[in-house]
């Protein structure tokens, strides 16, 4: 194999950069040209390619300077987008001209359900041999037990929920706090347990509108009624009441009670998914891309590399914590993570509910 591709796609997630630099290093170790596609399945549809290996003096070949500064940053070097028309037969037929026309032997896909779908449809419609790594600060995505991004994504929560309890005690408020996670609410569970929130709400839960209100208007009042100075409620952006609406109706709820009661609501939103990625997503985006690599050297394709695979059956790789796994399989598992029938799904909501009443205390 003498020269693949890597693209991003879908949502950005800190840990791409460093993968995308670990996989021009291991291609110029292994004497194969790199060539990322800039803006996604767009760009492969396009032809836009960039070289990100380059050739010395001497006939060996090295790393771009860029990728190489890139690998701490956060965002993705390539760019991404969702691309409509590459969900076309005719575009995806026309993204595999332009690897032949640019002589690529692999594809190497990092991204979440949308883009490892569009990897697997390159591989079964015409060959393409392609490996996925997961890219989604969301983490649901099957088989794998995190996905780039989400340890820099946790911990720009822990730090903005820092940041708010600081001034929650000053004032003895109540904070909302929202958090990225449309279909999945693990960002909102695992801050919560970190900062030892008051709560978490996810759209796994499946509550109504008035079960939400009344669940936080107890919480606050119970914690009050100990003596707490601080309340803090953290909430999966996939919960279907915005953040402003159930702090508004809490506050009708309780005026009574609490005449002087104050919720602030505070949506992280996007910065959630920037930033540096920490040590922890550069060091899985390295063993990843390594896993990729030598997958499509070996002759694998069709599949996604997952670090310590929550389900069994995968595929071995020289590094003890990286399985392969059929993307067929790792887009069944995501499916049912996200509807609710994955044990994973089932496992996050019997620990997150036998912790709410040590949460609350």
């Amino acid at each position: 194999m003498k020269k693949i591709l890597v693209l991003t796609s879908g949502g950005d997630s800190p840990g791409m950069n460093a993968a995308i630099r670990a996989i021009a290093k291991l291609g110029a170790a292994g004497g194969m040209q790199v060539f990322g596609v800039q803006e996604g399945y767009d760009g492969l549809i396009d032809g836009r390619f960039r070289e990100l290996t380059k050739a010395l003096p001497d006939g060996h070949l090295t790393v771009d300077n860029e990728v190489e500064a890139a690998g701490g940053q956060g965002g993705t070097l390539l760019g991404s987008a969702r691309s409509s028309r590459f969900r076309e037969v005719a575009g995806r037929a026309e993204a595999k001209k332009q690897m032949d026309k640019v002589g690529a032997e692999g594809l190497i896909v990092i991204g979440g359900n949308g883009s490892l779908t569009g990897a697997h449809a390159l591989a079964v419609e015409h060959g393409v041999k392609v490996m996925g790594i997961p890219g989604s600060i969301d983490n649901d995505i099957g088989c794998t037990a995190t996905s780039l991004g989400v340890d820099t994504a946790l911990n720009t929560i822990v730090q903005a929920c820092d940041h708010i309890s600081d001034t929650a005690r000053a004032h003895r408020r109540a904070f909302l706090v929202e958090v990225m996670g449309r279909d999945c609410g693990y960002l909102a569970m695992a801050s919560a347990v970190a900062m030892a929130a008051d709560a978490a709400l996810m759209r796994e839960q499946g509550k109504s509108e008035e079960q939400l209100v009344q669940d936080v208007a107890g919480i606050i009042r119970n914690g009050f009624a100990r003596g707490k100075r601080r309340i803090l409620i953290i909430k999966a952006e996939g919960v279907q009441v915005s953040c402003t609406k159930l702090v508004r109706l809490t506050e009708d709820l309780m005026r009574l009670e609490l005449p002087n009661l104050e919720i602030r609501a505070t949506v992280l939103g996007h910065v959630v998914r920037g930033g540096n990625p920490s040590y922890s997503d550069r060091a899985v985006a390295g063993r990843l891309g390594l896993g990729a690599v030598q997958g499509l050297v070996s002759g694998a394709t069709d599949e996604m590399v997952a670090w310590l695979p929550v389900v069994s059956g995968g595929i071995a790789t020289p590094d003890s914590s990286v399985q392969r796994f059929p993307l067929e399989r790792v887009l069944e598992e995501t499916r049912a993570l996200i509807d609710g029938t994955s044990p994973v799904t089932k496992r996050r909501l019997v620990l997150m509910g036998k912790a709410a009443g040590v949460l609350s205390l």
